[in-house]
């Protein structure tokens, strides 16, 4: 099994900036790809980054790009999503998720999750 637990989540005035991490334990060697969702209240789950722990190399959504950027460290087993200029409708609730295997953007192909941390930007 894996473990997934996301931080760095809260309020933040639209412009500004965020930085989640997602620390992962246990079975880590099972799995290639790190990913981040997000869902808001009403709309479908959004695909937004992904990053493998090998290569470093990295996807993101078209919403996003430009404006997130995706890292790892492995020594720590950690990967991060920086969050800049963000925008009222970056609010949603954000889930890191990992799999073995190639990056996909259909979250249901993705077995771990972690438990999801908010974040809310005020206009």
């Amino acid at each position: 099994q894996v473990q997934l637990v996301e931080s760095g989540g809260g309020l933040v005035q639209a412009g500004g900036s965020l930085r989640l991490s997602c620390a992962a334990s246990g079975h880590t060697f099972s799995t290639t790809v790190i990913g981040w969702f997000r869902q808001a209240p009403g709309k479908e789950r959004e695909f937004l980054a992904a990053i493998t722990w090998s290569s470093g190399s990295t996807n993101y959504g078209d919403s996003v790009k430009g404006r997130f950027t995706t890292s790892v460290d492995n020594a720590k087993n950690t990967v991060y999503l920086q969050m800049d200029s963000l925008k009222p409708e970056d609010t949603a609730v954000y889930y890191c998720v990992a799999r073995q295997g190639y990056y996909t953007k259909n979250s249901r192909l993705y077995p771990y999750w972690g438990q999801g941390t908010q974040v809310t930007v005020s206009s």
